[in-house]
C-alpha cells in the first residue's frame, strides 16, 4: 500500500494529495502534526530525517521526501493523465513553469511567512536544524508574493493553464501558491482578472477540495 505522510494544514503536502488525486492513485494517509512539533519527534525522524512533509512510502518500500520525487515517481509509475507532460516541448514548459511557480511563489509566500509568524521563531527554515528569523526577509517576500501574482496574472491572460495546452502538475503547484498566499495576508483581486478566472476554473476540479 502506498502511504502519504501528510499535514491537512500545509501547502507542501497538499500537492502531493492533488497530484494522488488527479491520478487516481488509492493510498494510506498518516497525518503528521506540523503545529505540535510532530515532524520533530523521534518517531518521524525514524521515517524521514528531513523532518518535512510529505513524505510518500511507495508500495514497494521506497521513501519519497519532497514534491519532485514524488511528482517523478508518480508519472513513471501512473502515467495517464500525464501530469509532466506528454512531448518533449510540453515537458520542458511544465518543468520550467513549475520551478518558477516554487520558486517565485511558495518560497516567496513561506520567506514572509516563517520569517515574521511568532509562531515560527527560531523556525525561519523547515528541517531539522533551527534558523532565526530575518524580518527583512519578511518584508521581501512580502514584495514578491505581489509580484508572482503579478507575473501569474500576465501569463494566464490568454491561456487555460499556467504551463501548457492542460493541466499540469505546473498548475497544481500555483493553486497551491495562490491559495498558500492567505496566510500572509494577500489575495488575488480586481488587478489579478485572468488570476480570479484561472483559479474558478480549477475550483470545479474535485481534487482541489483536498
Amino acid at each position: 500500500m502506498i502511504t502519504l505522510y501528510d499535514c491537512a494544514t500545509a501547502p507542501s503536502p497538499r500537492r502531493a494529495r492533488i497530484l494522488l488525486a488527479e491520478k487516481g492513485v488509492a493510498h494510506a494517509t498518516v497525518q503528521i502534526d506540523l503545529r505540535q512539533g510532530e515532524q520533530l519527534g523521534e518517531a518521524f525522524r525514524q521515517v524521514n530525517p528531513q523532518c518535512t512533509v510529505p513524505a510518500l512510502r511507495t508500495d514497494d518500500g521506497l521513501l519519497l521526501t519532497d514534491n519532485a520525487a514524488i511528482a517523478a515517481w508518480l508519472e513513471a509509475r501512473f502515467p495517464q493523465p500525464p501530469l509532466l507532460g506528454g512531448t518533449p516541448q510540453e515537458k520542458a514548459a511544465i518543468a520550467s513553469w513549475n520551478w518558477r511557480v516554487e520558486f517565485e511563489g511558495l518560497l516567496a509566500i513561506a520567506e514572509a511567512l516563517r520569517n515574521s509568524a511568532p509562531a515560527m521563531a527560531n523556525r525561519a527554515l523547515p528541517g531539522p536544524v533551527d534558523y532565526a528569523q530575518i524580518p527583512e526577509l519578511a518584508q521581501r517576500g512580502l514584495a514578491r508574493t505581489r509580484q508572482f501574482f503579478a507575473m501569474l496574472d500576465e501569463r494566464l491572460a490568454d491561456r487555460d493553464f499556467v504551463a501548457a495546452d492542460r493541466f499540469s502538475v505546473a498548475d497544481i503547484t500555483a493553486v497551491v501558491a495562490v491559495d498558500f498566499a492567505r496566510v500572509v495576508k494577500l489575495r488575488p483581486d480586481e488587478r489579478h482578472p485572468h488570476l480570479q478566472r484561472w483559479r474558478a476554473a480549477m475550483a470545479q476540479r474535485a481534487s482541489m477540495s483536498l
